[in-house]
């Protein structure tokens, strides 16, 4: 059979969304949401460094509206990294493949990086004050 008439491999148009596929993504894209992100911790850390006026304008920044959402979704992104991560260790360790451990195990995943998120959010907020 020539190369060209192979039959190609099926298209993620063709497959329905599966939670173990839309997990396998949602972690990928948190992976590189958490190293964009030390961009802005390094960015504080500099200003912290700085002086009083530096921390106070990085202060102001990521005091703000769009700062605070995006320091929510970055906690977001790191509790769900951090529990899917856990989840991938119990599948190295040969735990968890039957179909349906594998969707509780995602929903699992999902509210609990939603409900960690929200806790320590809510902590970090009562710890500042605001």
């Amino acid at each position: 059979m020539a190369a060209g008439n192979r039959p190609l491999s099926p298209h993620l148009q063709v497959y329905r969304p599966q939670i173990s596929s839309v997990l396998s993504i949602m972690h990928r894209i948190s992976g590189v949401f958490l190293a964009l992100g030390i961009f802005v911790l390094a960015y504080w850390l500099n200003a912290l460094a700085g002086g009083a006026a530096a921390y106070a304008d990085a202060v102001g920044l990521l005091g703000s509206g769009p700062g605070k959402l995006a320091l929510f979704f970055w906690l977001l992104a790191f509790c769900f990294h951090f529990l899917n991560g856990i989840r991938h260790l119990a599948w190295d360790a040969g735990m968890g493949f039957e179909i349906e451990q594998v969707i509780r195990s995602g929903w699992l995943v999902l509210i609990g990086a939603a409900v960690l998120a929200g806790l320590l959010w809510a902590g970090l907020i009562a710890g500042a004050g605001a």
